[in-house]
């Protein structure tokens, strides 16, 4: 029986020949989590490099740190720009070339006595352009937590979380109060320095509680409030903006408080009494800088919401709605660079009838927005999901990235005519899309399921393929190869998928098979995973089917309708018959099959547990087992209202749907795992699922992490995951001993 040795780092075979799986950093967990991972691009004005964070081991190899790198575009080599042991992220330009960032590094202007404790800490960090000295231009109490500058002048607006306590009195757009006024104090101070004076009581009276008066409270891993998302205008000094806010100090100075905070005086909040209506939404200034636009969400009673699109004028924090329509919410906007149009992604609310659909919409800058109006659809034909919008220099188009039968392209779209051209004809699923200033190239992430994120130019007028820019971590060597597969599913529908081979593969040799099902459960398995890789696996001898079924995306609006209101039994029936395909290839061991899955995937484990004794074991990360008990606990109920009804008077489509209804018919050995601050579903599933496994005498483990959420991120805790993981697969399907991770 084929396995895998883990002290020695060799595959053993049928035929009991051992073939080295050192040759990758997939064979060591040590290796793979110390790989450098490039995040966020942004192009500097000019087009000449790239700012791009990067994530790194902390020297005590206990978290990740990001840092900011500069990336030629024109092929040079890279280098690292910051460094710090609180790290550096969020790089963006001001029109001069300086470079903005966040960090939580300390301020070395910093007064002596001045507190570090300032909530979250996150400043904003200003790099001249000619070199220098970083240096803090912009600091609040809650810290910084997004910034964004203007394409043509000198301006920034920045988020931050503030206290709803803190009114402030002098900031555009505020109420007047301050010197006198209610919630004032007497000594006029803005805003920042309310929240300030509000945080160091909270601490020193030892309170966290919060005050809920409506939904929503929680979000995906944290808890909303008491702070409460806000924009600030920050009047940088346009002959010199390393200096901070024109004409003012940075203080920070608290009279009567043992010890001061540091924030900066000046910053004008734009939009005092927010409530909840900025959570999680991108913001971005006209060229021009007079004014920011925005998400903005309206929330009703019983949880009900939809998402506005607004325009704030910088200098008087007046507010104005561009687009408001109940059944639609508006995000992500982008300003063309002439100002006169803004484009943002438009996302109709699935219901009953219908799943959720996606597209691009259009409106001038200047236009009033009318009751009803949804702006102008760009893609009234395409039928996939647009994303990572970003102009063309000339305004005259938009180019945009969107799943497309397991991949995911960049696209094109013509202003004026609505015609739709596809710039990659390769492999590759792109984002952080950055168009050069010349409109000759575009740069990007690109990815595939075998490539990690990697930074590239394209050639938009030659069409060529894309040039990779060096870039700490890439290129990556994995220990095998991937194949497309398709099949056809019950009811004539093509299935297609990704199976990854290990290097050992062969009719001879035969490889155990892990099914791996996506989480979404709109999403499709097109790009890298650093948290779900697939070559980890093959580094141990697996081959790994990575299948679309219904409900994913790139295959069109009908392939998501195919399992609308149906996430188990049509799925499920789509993934069955694409692993029986894969099943029948010869150099697949029919006899070694194991399931895993995490989010949707973890609920597709639960519900094939039920539903199947095909497999040697089934993993289920962060799984949906109970519908009607997870409706009332996850953050974000009004998702499961619009489509499944309210399990008090609806109950049949959670009935329909609920895995715990087969609870009795599980044979198959589990493993669940979940962390506890996974508030999209939260951990009383793995509870009650971990509960009637036992009752029933089911064989399960469970793997529970009190400090991690719906994803396992630290890398001890990443590490841990996949030990467990391999040691109960090589228990279940390469029938060895079961051994107890060390450090468990």
């Amino acid at each position: 029986m084929p396995g895998y040795d883990a002290n020695c780092g060799l595959l053993i075979t049928q035929a009991g020949a051992t073939v080295s799986t050192n040759s990758t950093p997939f064979s060591d967990l040590s290796d793979f989590v110390a790989l450098p991972r490039v995040g966020a691009l942004r192009l500097a004005p000019d087009g000449s490099w790239l700012a791009a964070a990067v994530q790194t081991l902390s020297p005590d190899r206990k978290k990740y740190l990001t840092s900011i790198w500069r990336i030629d575009t024109q092929g040079g080599r890279a280098r690292r720009l910051t460094r710090s042991a609180e790290g550096e992220g969020s790089p963006r330009f001001l029109p001069d070339g300086s470079l903005l960032f966040t960090s939580r590094r300390p301020d070395p202007g910093r007064k002596k006595g001045d507190s570090d404790d300032t909530g979250d800490g996150a400043a904003l960090w200003l790099l001249p352009a000619g070199g220098g000295e970083a240096r803090v231009v912009a600091a609040l109490p809650g810290g910084i937590t997004a910034a964004e500058a203007a394409r043509d002048v000198t301006a920034v607006v920045v988020g931050a979380p503030v206290l709803p306590g803190a009114a402030g009195g002098n900031g555009a757009g505020g109420n007047g109060i301050g010197a006198s006024g209610a919630g004032g104090n007497g000594r006029g101070e803005d805003a920042a320095g309310q929240d300030a004076r509000l945080r160091q009581e909270r601490k020193k009276a030892g309170i966290t509680a919060i005050l809920h008066e409506s939904a929503p409270v929680r979000f995906w891993d944290h808890d909303l409030g008491p702070d409460q998302p806000r924009l600030f205008a920050l009047d940088l000094d346009p002959e010199n903006p390393e200096t901070g806010v024109a004409g003012r100090a940075h203080d920070g100075q608290d009279d009567d408080q043992d010890e001061r905070v540091a924030y900066t005086p000046g910053l004008r909040d734009l939009t005092p009494e927010p409530g909840r209506a900025l959570d999680g939404e991108a913001f971005e200034l006209t060229p021009d800088g007079a004014s920011v636009i925005t998400g903005w969400w309206q929330w009703h009673p019983a949880g009900e919401s939809h998402c506005e699109l607004v325009l704030i004028e910088v200098g008087s924090g007046k507010r104005r709605v561009l687009l408001s329509v109940p059944e639609f919410d508006f995000g992500g906007p982008r300003v063309s660079p002439d100002g006169r149009f803004v484009a943002c992604l438009r996302e109709r609310h699935g219901t009953a009838e219908r799943p959720v659909d996606d597209t691009v919409v259009l409106l001038d800058v200047d236009g009033a927005g009318e009751p009803g109006d949804a702006g102008r659809d760009l893609l009234p034909g395409f039928d996939r999901w647009p994303a990572d919008l970003a102009w063309s220099h000339d305004s005259r188009a938009l180019y945009f990235a969107a799943d497309d039968g397991g991949r995911r392209p960049v696209f094109r779209v013509d202003v004026e005519t609505g015609e739709v051209t596809r710039m990659t004809p390769d492999d590759g699923a792109y984002t952080e899309l950055n168009p050069g200033p010349d409109g000759r190239y575009l740069y990007a992430l690109r990815a595939t399921v075998d490539t990690p994120p990697t930074p590239v130019r394209l050639d938009l007028v030659t069409g060529a393929e894309p040039a990779p820019l060096d870039c700490p971590g890439t290129p990556v060597t994995v220990p095998g190869q991937v194949a497309e597969l398709e099949a056809a599913a019950d009811d004539g529908q093509p299935v297609r998928s990704w199976l990854v081979l290990p290097r050992t593969a062969s009719p001879e040799n035969p490889a155990p098979l892990v099914l791996w099902v996506h989480g979404g459960p709109n999403s499709s398995w097109n790009t890298w995973s650093w948290r779900w890789n697939p070559w980890l696996m093959a580094a141990r001898g697996y081959a790994v089917l990575l299948p679309d079924p219904a409900l994913s995306t790139g295959y069109g609006q009908d392939y998501i309708t195919r399992g609308h209101r149906d996430w188990g039994a049509r799925p499920c029936a789509d993934i069955m018959a694409v692993t029986d395909a894969a099943l029948a290839r010869p150099d697949i061991d029919a006899d070694r099959v194991a399931m895993m899955g995490g989010s949707y995937g973890g609920y597709m484990a639960n519900w094939m547990a039920g539903h199947t004794d095909r497999f040697k074991a089934i993993v289920s990360h962060a799984g949906l087992w109970t519908l009607d008990q997870m409706f009332g606990t996850t953050d974000h109920p009004m998702f499961w209202r619009r489509q499944f009804g309210d399990p008090m008077t609806e109950p049949e489509m959670y009935e329909k749907n609920s895995p715990n209804r087969h609870i009795d018919r599980i044979r198959t050995p589990m493993l669940v795992i979940h962390g506890n601050k996974d508030y999209r579903v939260p951990v009383g599933e793995a509870l009650r699922l971990w509960w009637d496994l036992s009752r029933t005498g089911a064989e399960a483990k469970f793997l529970y992490f009190p400090d991690e959420n719906h994803w396992i991120l630290t890398p001890g805790n990443a590490r841990i995951w996949y030990e467990t993981v391999f040691a109960f697969l090589a228990q279940h399907v390469l029938a060895q001993e079961w051994q107890r991770p060390r450090l468990l």
